[in-house]
């Protein structure tokens, strides 16, 4: 059986889709995954994908596109393909409908996906269960096609082996500190994250500060004269060594805070509101403290919250 599993969204929506695509895995020969260019390199980091196929955002979620996009170039690969199932996972309360046609025309033999009416585009359509994470809605999605996990499979996001960052970030214990974050109004202040991470290294904790190539001169000034600065010198996968050997993650963005997860770190997540841990955007099933706040935590507060986790985790 060859199975494609579609995923809008960016890195972290990607890594929370991992345990579905693990069970679509247990009886399909072969799984791809179909998402936009921002969660391509997430797909390349989950088990079981065997290959990826990159379109718009817009096109799988129906939104209006900001460029022309390939559609009907993707359409003539997944028909050459010949998929005999996908599941379309599509994010929080949006509408699988416009990834479920594109699959439909691309003549995908059987296409399952919820929450939504299906217009008749479904096969298979499930009603997501209320106060579910991200990653069990996506699973019960699977489950209701009749994909479920391997027996000894625990359901947590997981990626494949990662490096060894050590030459990265030296030896030793170390906090990371992400400050940027996909949306701007997310990313975390320059001078309250400057603060933090002083507050953190004056506190004894080895700091290591994390960002991507255009977030250079807020993880400059983030890590100041005390701090190690990754800034723009991680991939995806490189960051997911340098996140597994961390003691814990501070973040706004939720990629990272995802990305922390499946490699089993805690982390102290400024992209939720406060509230359960197992909120439906909260990282998953890791020691998690959601200060909120949109980038203006008081530095205090963040120390107070990587204590905690270390307690915990002690």
């Amino acid at each position: 059986m060859k199975a494609l599993v579609a995923r809008p969204g960016g890195l972290g929506g990607v890594l929370l889709a991992g345990p579905a695509v693990r069970a679509v895995a247990t009886r399909a020969g072969r799984v791809t995954m179909l998402c936009g260019p921002r969660g391509a390199p997430a797909a390349r980091l989950l088990p079981h994908v065997d290959d990826v196929v990159v379109c718009d955002d817009a096109v799988l979620s129906g939104t209006p596109p900001d460029q022309d996009t390939d559609a009907d170039g993707v359409i003539r690969r997944l028909r050459q393909d010949s998929y005999d199932v996908a599941l379309v996972l599509a994010p929080g309360r949006r509408s699988p409908l416009p990834a479920a046609r594109l699959l439909r025309t691309a003549r995908v033999r059987r296409i399952g996906a919820g929450p939504d009416r299906d217009d008749g585009l479904l096969d298979v359509h499930h009603q997501r269960l209320p106060g579910r994470h991200e990653a069990e809605a996506a699973l019960d999605a699977a489950a209701a096609m009749g994909f479920g996990l391997r027996t000894g499979d625990d359901g947590r996001l997981r990626v494949r082996p990662v490096p060894d960052t050590a030459g990265l970030t030296g030896n030793g214990p170390y906090v990371v500190v992400h400050p940027g974050a996909g949306d701007p109004e997310r990313a975390w202040a320059a001078e309250r994250c400057a603060e933090t991470v002083a507050l953190l290294c004056d506190a004894g904790h080895r700091v290591v500060v994390t960002g991507a190539p255009d977030e250079t001169a807020l993880t400059r000034r983030a890590a100041g004269d005390t701090a190690v600065d990754l800034g723009g010198r991680t991939s995806p996968r490189s960051l997911a060594g340098v996140l597994r050997a961390a003691d814990a993650l501070v973040t706004c963005s939720t990629g990272p805070a995802h990305l922390a997860a499946a490699v089993g770190t805690p982390v102290v997540s400024l992209s939720a509101p406060p509230g359960p841990s197992q909120c439906p955007v909260a990282p998953y099933r890791v020691p998690t403290v959601l200060l909120g706040g949109r980038g203006r935590p008081a530095p205090h507060e963040v120390l107070r919250a990587v204590r905690r986790l270390l307690q915990r985790d002690a």
